[in-house]
């Protein structure tokens, strides 16, 4: 463990400056968090242009904190007016809000909170051990490896959002196709370019992130009414009793196993994370007669799993250079228009940033535990703000975001253009993650693919040389195979179940 780096990363965040900044984004996180339609990652692209002047390490800790306290803040409106303010958020309201119909709104923020806690700071441990040891295995690589290595991530699009495995995987490579407009750093042929010099260095994501999740939530939102919420009135938060405690322990420590899990592996992301936890949980339970009637072990397993998620799908993102979840691949284009190199070189050259998203997110667990157990009634009121009012000032942030980045309106224009594709993609059932972790990982694919042929002089046979690379391969197989495979195994199953023992 490098002394030195722990030194710098405590320096670089434990001053006032830099935690005041860490605790406003935790603010902005939880309001986030609690507002139905918007989301943390549409709130981290916001910020992406706002941290240009800051130090490149205090603004990706404040990403990751506001990651961390917009997956919280959704539990906040799911208990208490049954309207999840963020995806995960909706297999908390399940126990949630039937516990807070009976008068016991505060002791299920409670138990949201402290489940929250204990798993975003259990699986933040996990994290600082898992990410220096992968890096490390990762450091071996070869081109050839972190091609295989970025195909897989791909391949997992299938899994990442929506219904429809196959609208992932072509969201998937429309965002690799937009990642290679411009000039090829090898050959110097252009592509995609129509004669415009404007485009001879490509895109910048920055204003596509800022599109793609903004402006297309925005137009998908002004075509709905205000929502109408039943409130519960009398909110007095109270933190769990000792028999609550003695009562979820096990359920919390199983979800920070599963969420941790969950978020380590590309794609996945935390509703993923809190589905499984409140499954499980329900699984594992002496009493699942009260699940969905209002029993805690059903808002401390989707609590405990998603929290942890967060810190799991960090590992990926900073050790491989392979997004966890839809926010995650926003923080690693952050990484990249900061000048860090994501993967293992992140680790060995710039490993300070390693410890001061750690110090950064575990600020951010216990500030939101305060916020959210003091704010919980005022949180829960920002429902009332008129979209009329919320979704304008949304699209001021975001043209003054895609200007600020290179002051130029050819990005304002390239945020619109994208946002009205984003807004068409949606209403077809296209999510805009998978999207974005092609545009993201296009650029890496397309670097190691081209290192590699240049060292095997144009053979694309030898990429199957390695066993690593062969290793990534087969998984690359097996997970887009998956769609087809899954519903055959569980079909299998169900007519092993159903036939009579012998």
């Amino acid at each position: 463990m490098n002394i030195d780096a722990i030194l710098l990363g405590l320096e670089i965040i434990l001053n006032p400056v830099s935690i005041m900044l860490i605790l406003a984004s935790v603010l902005l996180g939880v309001l986030v968090g609690a507002l139905p339609g918007l989301s943390s990652t549409m709130a981290v692209a916001l910020l992406l242009p706002f941290t240009i002047g800051l130090d490149p390490v205090v603004a990706i800790a404040m990403m990751a904190a506001l990651y961390c306290a917009g997956t919280f803040g959704g539990s906040i409106t799911a208990i208490l007016i049954n309207a999840p303010g963020a995806p995960p958020a909706v297999a908390t309201a399940l126990d949630g809000y039937p516990l807070a119909q009976r008068g016991e709104a505060g002791r299920a923020l409670g138990v949201a909170a402290i489940s929250s806690v204990s798993g975003g700071i259990l699986s933040l441990f996990i994290f600082i051990v898992t990410a220096p040891l992968l890096a490390a295995v990762a450091l071996s690589f070869r081109p050839q490896e972190y091609f295989a290595l970025t195909l897989f991530g791909l391949s997992m699009l299938a899994a990442i959002s929506g219904k429809s495995s196959l609208r992932n995987l072509i969201a998937g490579f429309f965002g690799v196709m937009v990642s290679m407009v411009g000039i090829h750093l090898v050959t110097g042929v252009e592509r995609f370019t129509f004669g415009t010099t404007v485009l001879y260095d490509g895109i910048d994501f920055v204003p596509v992130l800022i599109g793609i999740f903004a402006i297309s939530e925005m137009l998908k939102q002004s075509q709905a009414g205000d929502a109408v919420f039943e409130r519960i009135r009398s909110v007095a938060v109270r933190l769990p009793s000792r028999d609550d405690l003695r009562l979820i322990w096990k359920t919390i420590l199983r979800s920070t196993g599963i969420g941790t899990i969950i978020g380590i592996l590309p794609a996945e992301g935390t509703t993923v994370a809190a589905i499984m936890g409140y499954n499980e949980a329900k699984r594992w339970s002496k009493h699942p007669e009260e699940f969905g009637k209002g029993s805690i072990e059903g808002i401390a397993g989707p609590e405990a799993a998603n929290n942890a998620g967060t810190s799991g799908a960090m590992v990926p993102t900073l050790a491989l250079g392979i997004p966890g979840s839809g926010t995650t691949a926003v923080i690693l284009a952050a990484l990249i228009m900061h000048g860090f190199r994501p993967g293992p070189f992140l680790m060995r050259e710039t490993p300070e940033i390693l410890y001061a998203i750690f110090v950064a997110m575990l600020i951010a667990n216990v500030a939101f535990l305060v916020i959210g157990l003091l704010g919980a009634k005022v949180f829960s009121m920002i429902t009332l703000i008129p979209r009329t009012f919320l979704w304008p000032s949304v699209f001021c942030f975001a043209v003054v975001g895609a200007f600020a980045y290179q002051q130029q309106m050819f990005d304002v224009w390239v945020m619109l253009i994208a946002g009205l594709i984003g807004y068409f993609a949606l209403r077809h059932g296209f999510g805009p993650a998978p999207f974005v972790m092609g545009l993201v990982l296009g650029e890496l694919i397309e670097k190691n693919w081209s290192q590699s042929m240049i060292i095997f002089n144009g053979d694309w046979t030898r990429f199957f040389d390695s066993a690593v690379g062969n290793l990534f391969f087969a998984m690359t197989a097996l997970s887009l195979a998956s769609p087809f495979i899954k519903p055959m195994v569980m079909r299998v199953i169900r007519r092993f179940r159903r036939s009579p023992t012998s």
